[in-house]
């Protein structure tokens, strides 16, 4: 019966997995940092490639642009507003300049020439609010992230000449409130200005938004959250992201954490454990940074459950991180000799993977050597979720920045390690293609090309035959 119970429970898990991505979900993902008139910002370009690639990972359809004057602006909005009619979820992501005249938001395209109120009221910025209202309101779940409260030389200038009568031109943006089934975050708080981050790198708001928003069945406002804890750890306290919510119910970009909940939105999102246990939320949160080398990440945890259950162990490996007694063993210590430092240090994401230019064998490659080195995969050539998971743990046990992706320095590393010589596994798909399978039934079946169901079909096959073969293979 047990057996059973189990098998219905894969089967459940297993249809909302193929399901996971069937909902509607838009986004607008647009990074502006060649200001023409004003000094240029270095990172919002890279802060929105590396944003679009996340969302595009789970499953969005991604209106994305770079560097964009007011025109380009105007039709990148037009395609999402058309987009996101009737979305399960739609997102909107800025990073750039923006500007708050008067208790109002504004976004600056790269060629804003702004010297004056007028020019902001005149067309010359873009209003959030309104914007928003025109593009999104149709949406189910609204999701908006600012990473534009840089410290704005605009502000400056509309100051100097307005010498003649009063204007409110703030630091930092104006507080925004939300409307129903809506979030909006910001970097920092209302009024306060933002890091941009080094040079060439994510600003602390945009790597904080990708490392936790799309975590495996975690709800958007336990992300955010992790997000907070991290920016302020990450600033020394300097910048803590404020935002304002009005969401109905939970939501989750990566799968919810009960069977049969919506991958979208969710009716309720278990807070609390009926019975003094973890909940399943709290249990995957644990799960994802248990094995971290980051104090911060632990800590995040701490902040979202400050009287959980496994709060005795963060704060033993949080002070056994910060103490230096979690030293690294003798092998570990002949793994990193002769690695680049900054393969500690630098992220990784699909863009940095892209770089790299990995064909179809050096993929295969990868995973092979992932296996030789005990964090078994199947090598498929394919860089699926499950060897995206197998990339984390190799980066958490290595203690390079976890994130499931490679860069060009820790791919160099994964090839100086010497792997244990392991003959082709059963996992290990050929690239030869397979021999047609015959059956009396079941119509239509033709050649090689297959529809969404049969797609999905093949999926909850796969993850239940996988499942039930490692429970009976004894």
């Amino acid at each position: 019966m047990r057996s059973l119970t189990l098998l219905a429970s894969l089967i459940c898990i297993a249809l909302s997995a193929t399901s996971a991505y069937a909902d509607k979900r838009v986004a607008f993902v647009v990074g502006n940092g060649a200001y023409k008139n004003v000094t240029p910002l270095p990172n919002p370009t890279i802060d929105a490639n590396a944003m679009a690639a996340t969302l595009r990972n789970v499953g969005f359809d991604v209106v994305e642009g770079s560097n964009l004057t007011r025109d380009k602006m105007t039709e990148k909005l037009l395609d999402f507003g058309r987009k996101a009619q009737g979305a399960d979820v739609a997102v909107f992501y800025y990073a750039g300049h923006g500007i708050a005249v008067s208790g109002t938001n504004y976004l600056l395209p790269i060629d804003a020439d702004i010297k004056s109120e007028m020019d902001v009221k005149l067309g010359a910025a873009i209003n959030i609010d309104l914007t928003l209202d025109q593009t999104m309101s149709d949406a189910k779940v609204k999701l908006v992230f600012l990473d534009a409260c840089r410290d704005n030389p605009f502000a400056a200038k509309i100051k100097s000449n307005s010498a003649t009568r009063s204007v409110n031109v703030q630091t930092g943006l104006a507080e925004m409130k939300s409307g129903e089934g809506t979030l909006i975050a910001f970097a920092t708080g209302p009024g306060q200005t933002a890091l941009d981050g080094k040079e060439g790198a994510n600003s602390p708001f945009t790597r904080a938004l990708i490392a936790n928003i799309t975590q495996p069945g975690v709800e958007i406002q336990q992300a955010m959250t992790m997000v907070r804890a991290q920016v302020n750890e990450e600033t020394s306290k300097g910048q803590l992201p404020w935002g304002h919510t009005n969401l109905i119910g939970a939501v989750y970009l990566n799968g919810a954490p009960a069977a049969g909940a919506s991958i979208a939105v969710a009716a309720v999102a278990p807070t609390a454990p009926a019975g003094g246990g973890a909940s399943d939320v709290e249990l995957e949160f644990w799960r994802s940074i248990k094995d971290s080398n980051k104090p911060e990440e632990l800590k995040a945890y701490l902040t979202s459950y400050p009287n959980g259950q496994f709060k005795p162990l963060a704060l033993a490996r949080i002070a056994s991180l910060e103490s230096g007694s979690a030293a690294q063993s003798t092998a570990t210590r002949n793994l990193t000799t002769g690695i680049d430092p900054a393969t500690f240090k630098d992220e990784a994401n699909q863009v940095t993977e892209d770089q790299i230019g990995l064909d179809k064998g050096q993929r295969r490659d990868v995973q092979r050597r992932l296996t030789g080195l005990g964090f078994d995969t199947k090598v498929t050539g394919k860089f699926d979720d499950s060897t995206r998971a197998v990339i984390s743990r190799w980066q958490a046990a290595r203690g390079y920045p976890k994130s499931g992706y490679l860069n060009k320095l820790q791919h160099k590393a994964l090839l100086t390690e010497i792997v244990a010589t392991t003959s082709a596994s059963s996992g290990e798909e050929s690239d030869k293609p397979a021999r047609r399978r015959t059956s009396g039934g079941g119509g239509g079946g033709g050649g090689g090309h297959r529809g969404g169901g049969d797609a999905g079909a093949a999926f909850v096959g796969g993850v239940v035959g996988g499942m039930m073969g490692g429970m009976f293979r004894r």
